[in-house]
């Protein structure tokens, strides 16, 4: 997912010029480019995209400006640049993008969630400050999380994380902010709680609320239970956002990994899918070239 994975990856830097030999228009040329914060494989033609798909990508995948990484995303014909805290927000609007799922709130991180009654509290107030700044920016979602186990029975986990977001519940209703609880793997997230579709389900059953979803990352849930196609069909009412990553070492979604992605996002569509996909993956080569192939592969 998310501004959780925290690696910082560099972004290669094309175009170096050799100090001898240079002539005028090479130099005239080379200022041009690095004066324009568009990278090169962004400022190919807008590609025509075929509009059942909303493509989104995750801002913490990217050690860039993210401003530059706005620009390139609105030249490619993305619709949003998500994982922003609120005052990033304005940014991407400035370039014509939405930020499809709001950062977690401080007293939320990965490892402190909902399973533990201990974190409501906090949680919850933070949350009746956030929804209505998510509201008032038109951002459709706000990203939760279940906690770790620290050796709690999933029932018990379950349980608590119905009860918690059963209090806020009602703001996020009279809001219409969707919150999403995002489905990890425990093995890159060691003893995350909500790491099977199963969990969160569970919880969804429990709240019955059209404003509670879950975050189906195909990467993270490829990596614990595989299946992925049948699980969106069966429970693709639960499911209010998807992110994507090439398995394994969530890298580029293209032929060097193990899914096949332009068929995943052929079966999201004929859920009726109609939300954001968020492109999560970590580019090993050309970032913006990456990130514009993995658009053309999902745009089905």
């Amino acid at each position: 997912m998310t501004t959780r994975d925290h690696d910082d990856h560099s972004i290669s830097r094309r175009g170096a010029i050799g100090a001898l030999g240079l002539g005028a228009a090479a130099i005239a040329a080379h200022a041009s480019t690095t004066m324009n914060p568009i990278q090169p494989a962004a400022q190919a033609s807008t590609p025509t995209l075929k509009g059942r798909i909303n493509h989104s990508v995750c801002k913490w995948c990217y050690s860039m400006p993210l401003a530059d990484l706005c620009k390139n995303a609105a030249a490619m014909g993305l619709k949003s640049v998500e994982l922003l805290n609120p005052d990033e927000w304005p940014i991407a609007k400035q370039y014509g993008l939405t930020c499809a799922v709001a950062s977690f709130v401080k007293s939320n991180p990965i490892p402190r969630g909902f399973n533990r009654l201990e974190n409501h509290d906090s949680i919850i107030a933070e949350l009746e400050e956030r929804l209505p700044l998510v509201k008032d920016a038109g951002l459709p979602n706000q990203i939760v999380f279940s906690g770790n186990r620290a050796g709690q029975d999933d029932k018990e986990g379950i349980k608590n994380c119905i009860f918690g977001l059963k209090r806020i519940m009602p703001l996020a209703e009279k809001l219409g902010v969707t919150i999403i609880m995002e489905l990890l793997n425990s093995k890159d997230h060691t003893d995350y709680q909500c790491d099977h579709t199963s969990y969160g389900v569970a919880i969804c059953e429990g709240v019955a609320s059209e404003r509670f979803k879950l975050l189906y990352d195909i990467y993270h849930m490829q990596r614990m239970e595989g299946d992925v196609i049948d699980t969106i069909r069966k429970h693709a009412k639960h499911i209010g956002h998807y992110h994507t990553g090439g398995v394994p070492g969530r890298a580029e979604i293209d032929e060097t990994q193990e899914l096949n992605y332009a068929t995943i996002m052929k079966a999201i569509v004929e859920t009726g899918y109609t939300g954001f996909v968020g492109q999560e993956f970590i580019p090993r080569h050309d970032p913006m070239a990456s990130l514009r192939r993995a658009v053309e592969i999902c745009d089905v």
